[in-house]
């Protein structure tokens, strides 16, 4: 799938894209199928264990779509928080030396 652009740079992932348009769509449908697909699938009805299935189907696309982004997101963030806790740290052990 061409389509899905699955490597992002951080300041790329920011941005708002095609990706994020598509998670948009699927994640209430994937929800919302998981959900019904459930109760039905309690109830022993085969079209709940159907809609369960399919429910299961769109939350993996949603994932595959949309974690690629997530994560270089995720790990710009972990690199300016380490930043912050680093620089954080010289500041309060200056202030202990006082």
């Amino acid at each position: 799938m061409g389509f899905i652009k699955r490597d992002w740079k951080p300041e790329e992932a920011d941005k708002w894209t095609k990706e994020d348009w598509i998670a948009i769509l699927i994640s209430p449908l994937a929800y919302a199928t998981l959900m019904v697909g459930l109760a039905l699938s309690l109830l022993l009805l085969k079209v709940g264990f159907i809609t369960l299935g399919l429910g299961i189907f769109l939350t993996f696309i949603l994932h595959w779509v949309i974690d690629p982004k997530l994560r270089a997101i995720s790990e710009e963030y972990e690199k300016k928080q380490r930043e912050y806790l680093e620089r954080l740290e010289k500041i309060v052990k200056w202030r202990k030396d006082e």
